[in-house]
């Protein structure tokens, strides 16, 4: 039987942390695309009863609320939670793996003080940066009783609950989001392409006088919020970095299972910094 890690309380707030400002993040940009077409729509399309403009009304409630939502943007920089509150989840994360398991530079011959020293050294570095985001709160913040108990462990329980529990997780994980975020990148295509087709379709008409009415500039503004959104969640760029990260970690699993002892913690160093290569790149697309 394997054993998994709980995570350390540094990794649990820094998750947290991370994923509170994803949401905000994108639900903000989202009400501020939302509402710059709602805006253009009540610009365009004329809603009058002779005395009250509604239409009027409409395109200053669009454009206000996209107004507020980016100066909420601009104020709270909920992005700034989510590249470092993930940064430090991540380091956490790959310490407590190499300290669990062996792994480079928590190798044998090191005692319990050492250990706890050289991780608190390391994490210290790894997560300075961005820190001032994230407040530490949880109990164990850097060494749970599992981790305690799997480095205890013979190596043949280290190894298999590593492979089982970190790589091939994280293989699957990265195999999974790989999947969605194709998918997600193929459904915006197909509605920037819609739109575009429609725009054409709507601007004819209203050439030719068909169309009293200007719902190309409509279409204008879903076009423009659709590539918004698109570059926003980088789908086709993130679908490219986690198949080829769930590659490199298929063949890291193919040599730790037959890695001897005397060579497993470089082994697990070099499976950590093929998983860590993706959260690089991904920061430094981002500006993180």
């Amino acid at each position: 039987m394997t054993v998994d890690l709980d995570m350390p309380g540094f990794f649990k707030d820094a998750d947290t942390a991370s994923l509170n400002g994803q949401r905000s993040y994108l639900r903000l940009n989202r009400i501020r695309l939302t509402s710059a077409v709602v805006g253009t729509a009540g610009g365009v399309v004329t809603l009058s009863d002779g005395r009250v403009d509604y239409s009027a009304i409409v395109a200053l409630a669009g454009f206000l609320v996209a107004l507020v939502a980016e100066l909420v943007l601009s104020y709270l920089q909920p992005e700034r939670d989510w590249y470092a509150g993930r940064a430090m989840a991540e380091s956490m994360k790959t310490m407590a793996w190499r300290y669990a398991v062996h792994g480079e530079p928590f190798t044998d011959g090191l005692s319990e003080t050492e250990l706890r020293g050289l991780l608190r050294s390391r994490v210290r570095q790894l997560t300075i940066k961005g820190a001032d985001r994230v407040a530490i709160g949880t109990d164990t913040p850097l060494v749970t009783a599992s981790m305690l108990a799997l480095r205890r462990s013979d190596f043949e329980m280290r190894r298999s609950s590593y492979i089982e529990h970190r790589t091939a997780a994280q293989r699957h994980w990265y195999a999974g989001k790989a999947v969605f975020n194709k998918r997600r990148a193929q459904f915006w295509r197909i509605v920037l392409v819609s739109a575009e087709i429609l725009a054409v379709a709507l601007a004819t008409l209203r050439i030719t006088g068909r169309l009293q009415v200007d719902l190309a500039g409509v279409c204008g503004s879903v076009i423009a919020a659709s590539a918004a959104w698109l570059v926003l969640k980088q789908h086709a760029q993130l679908a490219s970095a986690y198949n080829t990260t769930s590659r490199e970690l298929a063949l890291q699993e193919d040599i730790l299972i037959g890695t001897a002892e005397a060579d497993w913690p470089r082994a697990v160093a070099d499976a950590e910094k093929a998983i860590s290569r993706e959260h690089t790149m991904w920061l430094a697309g981002h500006g993180g």
